[in-house]
């Protein structure tokens, strides 16, 4: 239904996402390691959350951050991959314009938390490591709680603001997403508007939050190499960083592939296919998720441990 002026009413928009254009004969495919990934991702976290909520020696600041990643890899992928899922199954790729705004607010809503929340992690990591006998003074729960609210705060603040900037435009009836969820640029992208202030918010939305992110992690590992470097035995060296190894390599997960995706949209133009940024941003959303939960399992032998003692003491009780 269109208005006098030919545009369309918002509440009257439907689009349809497309999924990965380009290889719709493999959607079948695609969705089968997708749809294991998603499973690990929530029993993989849910486990986490389990294991430190009711195991009272992980009560710790990294434990509890680890557990605000955890709720946060469950939320970044349940946003996203059951549509994902009903796209590549049952080809329902249709979407009202306010369910497509409520999941790209949602998105970067939990992108945004997710990277402070890494920031944190650093954080924690930094005092635990260059002020010891600090840390349990610093990193106290009232801190860690204000760490979270802070989180949440900063990025509801900087996102909200993405809902007015789609809202504002005028869209002319191309309805077609080629994508499999939606978001900021994309759904900007369909207006017959200027879109320049939604590219200059998103960039500046970029450098302010998790690029700024990124550089204060960056120097938090600065001052962790140099501390650990003035310790004069290599086996304390070896020992001091193994306890970092699961941190860095959850923030190459998370930042590596997001970049790409954010850069690619932007920049990437004719470089890159179509299908393989949308492949690329797909798995984004589901890997990170899933692989969070082992790589702490495996490196962290606390919670190794508690995962062995639960599921024996469940065995012996069967």
């Amino acid at each position: 239904m269109k208005t006098s002026s030919n545009h369309t009413n918002l509440r009257d928009i439907w689009y349809t996402m497309m999924g990965i254009p380009g290889l719709e004969d493999a959607h079948t495919w695609i969705s089968i390691p997708i749809c294991l990934m998603y499973i690990v991702a929530l029993v993989g976290n849910t486990l986490l959350l389990f294991l430190i909520f009711t195991e009272r020696s992980l009560h710790e600041p990294m434990y509890l951050f680890l557990s605000m990643l955890a709720l946060a890899d469950i939320f970044l992928s349940t946003v996203t991959t059951p549509k994902m899922l009903a796209i590549f199954w049952f080809q329902n790729g249709g979407i009202s314009f306010g369910s497509c705004v409520s999941q790209m607010f949602f998105l970067h809503f939990i992108f945004v938390v997710e990277s402070a929340i890494l920031l944190a992690m650093a954080f924690d990591r930094y005092i635990a490591i260059c002020y010891p006998l600090r840390y349990t003074t610093i990193l106290i729960p009232s801190v860690i709680g204000k760490i979270a609210v802070t989180s949440i705060s900063r990025s509801f603040f900087i996102c909200f603001p993405l809902i007015f900037l789609v809202y504002r435009l005028t869209y002319c009836g191309r309805n077609i997403i080629r994508h499999s969820y939606c978001e900021h640029m994309g759904i900007a992208r369909l207006s017959c508007d200027s879109i320049k202030v939604n590219i200059y918010y998103g960039v500046i939305v970029a450098l302010f939050s998790t690029c700024l992110d990124v550089v204060l992690i960056i120097i938090s590992y600065g001052l962790i190499l140099c501390t650990v470097f003035r310790i004069p035995s290599r086996r304390a060296q070896l020992k001091t960083l193994s306890t970092c190894g699961s941190h860095v390599c959850v923030i190459l997960l998370f930042y590596t592939p997001a970049f790409f995706s954010f850069f690619a949209h932007r920049f990437g133009g004719q470089n890159i296919s179509l299908h393989v940024h949308i492949l690329l941003a797909n798995l984004y959303v589901v890997v990170p998720p899933t692989l969070n939960p082992i790589i702490y399992g495996v490196k962290s032998k606390k919670i190794q441990e508690k995962f062995i003692q639960v599921f024996s003491f469940n065995k012996k009780l069967c």
